[in-house]
């Protein structure tokens, strides 16, 4: 709960929400190298990155950017409901933390819809 409060996208939660989106979301720790996301697929989990660095790419059009400790990523084919539309791949071992669409849906899909 401590990682997540963190990320600027949940420090508008209340405790309580917070705390059950914490309770949710499974935390993983994956190497250099490994594909998160990739491009094309079906999207079902929403990612936040609490620790390393991610790379962003599109076969079109190649790297598009870095994400870094507490940024997220996933959120496009849950929130359009359409595939992947880009690879993430861990550019350092990295922690992350993913949620089923049902918690993004009932937690984390507002938090977009006031944007």
């Amino acid at each position: 709960m401590t990682e997540l409060a963190r990320v600027g996208l949940f420090a508008g939660l209340p405790g309580e929400t917070l705390g059950k989106l914490a309770d949710r979301m499974e935390r993983a720790e994956v190497t250099s190298g490994t594909v998160l996301v990739r491009e094309g697929e079906p999207g079902d989990r929403f990612f936040v990155l609490l620790s390393g660095v991610a790379g962003v790419s599109q076969s079109a059009l190649g790297e598009r950017r870095i994400l870094k400790a507490g940024e997220f990523f996933g959120e496009v084919a849950l929130t359009m409901n359409v595939p992947r539309t880009a690879t993430v791949t861990a550019m350092t071992p990295c922690v992350v933390a993913s949620c089923d669409e049902a918690t993004f849906d009932e937690l984390v899909r507002p938090l977009f819809a006031d944007d």
